[in-house]
């Protein structure tokens, strides 16, 4: 399986749409779009609204998510935002502040 890597000390600004999983280990602002997975690894962060099948946020995500399948919010990871997803699981040591709808 491809990824696209955002590396630690990248900071990217604007869109990123992507057909395979997308790692951001540095910085992105704007809007992620994926058909995959997008996963925001331990001291990434995002101010962006994300899009994508699934996702998995152990750094800091602040904007709205919409994702089809399952959010797991690791501990120490932070999410600030409104969420979309059919499935949510929120570890002991995360943190999230909004709203969440979960559709079937």
């Amino acid at each position: 399986m491809a990824s696209t890597v955002i590396g630690q000390g990248i900071i990217v600004e604007g869109e990123i749409s992507a057909d395979d999983e997308v790692i951001v280990q540095g910085t992105v602002r704007g809007r992620i779009s994926g058909r995959d997975a997008v996963v925001v690894e331990t001291g990434a962060v995002v101010e962006a609204d994300v899009t994508a099948s699934s996702l998995v946020v152990g750094g800091h995500i602040t904007g709205n998510v919409s994702v089809a399948d399952r959010i797991d919010l690791q501990s120490g990871g932070r999410l600030v935002g409104d969420v979309k997803a059919a499935r949510i699981t929120i570890a002991d040591g995360a943190s999230f502040k909004g709203n969440v709808d979960m559709e079937v």
